[in-house]
């Protein structure tokens, strides 16, 4: 009696439902809760509608340039369909697997080293518009696929450094250049106000002075540019032929 009891009374968790079977023929779903069967009549399977994180093995690609990478990922899906996830596929977690498996290698085959580097977004969005539409007829929903790890050749990855640290040094001699460029600009406009303007070299030469009478621990020589004692000059040789 006990054991007909056990056939009869299931109980189905909120995040599963049970698919119920009539003499091997569907007749509906059951659940959550408290369900009752036949006994020797129906059976009952369970199907988890919780979502679930797959990871797909890392697979070995050759990039539509030639390059060989090995890539790894992850898919998040869930099933939607419990009458289809059993009725027409028999294991959809494994199937699942193998179909994204076989599209991450097509899909990435496609695509050059450049774009499975920086087009990952794209990339993702594509794996799981495809893997989605063909695990559709199971009832299994592929909401999310990410690429995880792109591993590179050694070689491959010693030329992208030297590639890399070549890209900064013409950078940074850019940014020195254009600098220079800048200095020399400001140094062709300062000359030509000075010679504009002689008094604006005295006065440069006065702000010289000052800044270095601020250090006390140097005795410094300083030669005096004739246009600053010109003038006394000229005064004592009027002073001179006055007399």
């Amino acid at each position: 009696m006990i054991a007909l009891r056990s056939t009869a009374v299931r109980i189905v968790p909120e995040w599963e439902r049970g698919i119920v079977l009539r003499f091997g023929r569907f007749v509906g779903l059951r659940g959550p809760g408290f369900v009752l069967l036949i006994p020797f009549v129906e059976r009952m399977v369970k199907m988890d509608l919780r979502v679930i994180t797959m990871d797909v093995p890392s697979q070995e690609i050759i990039t539509k340039d030639n390059v060989t990478v090995r890539v790894n990922a992850v898919a998040y899906f869930r099933v939607v369909n419990p009458e289809d996830a059993v009725l027409k596929i028999e294991d959809h977690v494994r199937a699942t697997s193998q179909i994204a498996q076989t599209t991450l290698r097509s899909i990435l085959g496609q695509s050059e080293l450049d774009e499975l580097l920086t087009r990952r977004e794209e990339l993702n969005e594509k794996l799981q518009k495809i893997i989605d539409e063909q695990t559709d007829p199971w009832g299994v929903k592929v909401s999310v696929v990410e690429i995880k790890e792109v591993e590179l050749p050694q070689e491959m990855q010693r030329a992208m450094s030297a590639q890399a640290e070549a890209e900064r040094e013409r950078r940074a001699k850019i940014i020195h250049a254009e600098g220079e460029l800048q200095a020399s600009t400001k140094l062709a406009e300062a000359g030509s106000i000075i010679a504009k303007e002689p008094t604006t070299l005295q006065l440069r030469f006065l702000q010289t002075l000052t800044e270095i009478s601020s250090e006390k621990n140097s005795t410094i020589i300083f030669p005096i540019p004739m246009e600053l004692i010109t003038p006394f000059i000229r005064k004592a040789k009027q002073m001179v032929h006055e007399d």
